[in-house]
């Protein structure tokens, strides 16, 4: 896997904007603003609507969506289809054109993949009526990886007020196999808006592809057993110095019960994660990351911090390893070019 979000330890991870698995490319969109007020402004300015860019998007983007098309699932049957599954299993493989599957409020009880050969899928669902896609899937049934509620393997993938969960137990630090994702992301160039994803350990499967959350709230627990003192918010998987992966999180918000977390353990050497404009509750503690116990990779891996607030941010105890970012070293991370977003990234609506 290029990344992971291996997983959710604390209560509530409220994201404005992740940006996951960086392609590093010259882009004319402005850098995200210091100030969260001026975040609202500066992405109608530089995410304009397809109208606008179309000349600038991915061809076959641009193409998929001059001629979009609308599929609906509702419950009671006023819809075309009643279940996720069935209105995804009506997509042709190859799919040229942008299908929105809009779903109807209501919890559906499924375990949905959309397959590598279904790109340009929407999942919308109505503001304040947003659907929950719940299913109850482990490790130890599944594999961690496909334990999800919802797999995304699919290019172009958006989701709109939507919720995500994975009802599965919490970990009682004793059972093998009790890893339950909500969400696995695989496919290339995808956004998610003002959707929820809940679970308890593996919430968020960022496998690989560009990926950017804006305004998503993510929530898990984990079980912290005997002798173990930190659980992570993030566990991010760069193998190699070239790999093209890590996670930005800028202007999100942590807060929780769990006093014992850390921003981020090193699942592989060059782990790449780096947290800016945030507010850190005291959830975070002074150590801040974590080398799982590796001490050979203190110098490969990328764990920065760029003007965060809060309790948790303060830097005094912090692992030497961690980094306090110049403003020049921090640009790479709060820029859209990091997805290289001018090619695919659309604002949100139907």
């Amino acid at each position: 896997m290029a990344g992971k979000m291996a997983t959710i330890a604390v209560k509530v991870v409220i994201v404005t904007i992740l940006l996951t698995i960086p392609v590093i490319f010259s882009d004319d969109m402005a850098p995200i603003p210091a100030d969260n007020l001026e975040v609202t402004n500066w992405f109608k300015t530089n995410v304009k609507p397809y109208e606008a860019r179309k000349d600038t998007l991915d061809p076959a983007l641009a193409a998929a969506e001059a001629k979009p098309k609308v599929i609906k699932v509702r419950q009671d049957g006023t819809g075309n289809f009643k279940t996720v599954t069935d209105a995804v299993n009506s997509i042709p493989l190859g799919n040229t054109r942008r299908v929105i599957v809009w779903i109807g409020p209501g919890n559906y009880t499924e375990k949905i993949t959309i397959d590598q050969g279904k790109p340009f899928v929407t999942f919308y669902g109505a503001p304040y009526e947003n659907p929950t896609l719940v299913f109850s899937g482990t490790a130890a049934q599944y594999g961690t990886v496909y334990s999800a509620t919802l797999s995304v393997l699919s290019d172009y993938f958006t989701a709109i007020n939507i919720v995500i969960v994975n009802s599965a137990p919490r970990p009682d630090g004793r059972t093998d196999g009790a890893q339950a994702v909500a969400y696995r992301i695989a496919g290339d160039k995808s956004a998610m808006y003002n959707c929820q994803l809940y679970g308890f350990q593996d919430t968020l499967c960022d496998e690989s592809g560009r990926h950017f959350f804006k305004d998503c709230y993510i929530e898990g627990t984990l079980h912290v057993v005997a002798g173990n003192t930190e659980t992570m918010v993030t566990a991010q998987g760069k193998e190699h110095n070239t790999d093209d992966s890590g996670y930005s999180f800028v202007h999100c918000t942590l807060t929780g019960t769990d006093k014992n977390n850390v921003l981020g353990r090193a699942w592989r050497p060059f782990a790449t994660v780096v947290f800016a404009y945030s507010v850190l509750g005291d959830i975070v503690t002074p150590p801040g990351w974590s080398d799982d116990n590796q001490p050979q990779i203190d110098n490969t891996l990328f764990f920065g911090e760029y003007n965060n607030r809060g309790p948790g941010s303060n830097r005094k105890g912090r692992v030497k390893y961690s980094k306090n970012l110049s403003d020049a070293e921090a640009q790479p991370f709060i820029r859209l070019a990091y997805i290289q977003a001018s090619s695919w990234l659309l604002p949100y609506g139907v």
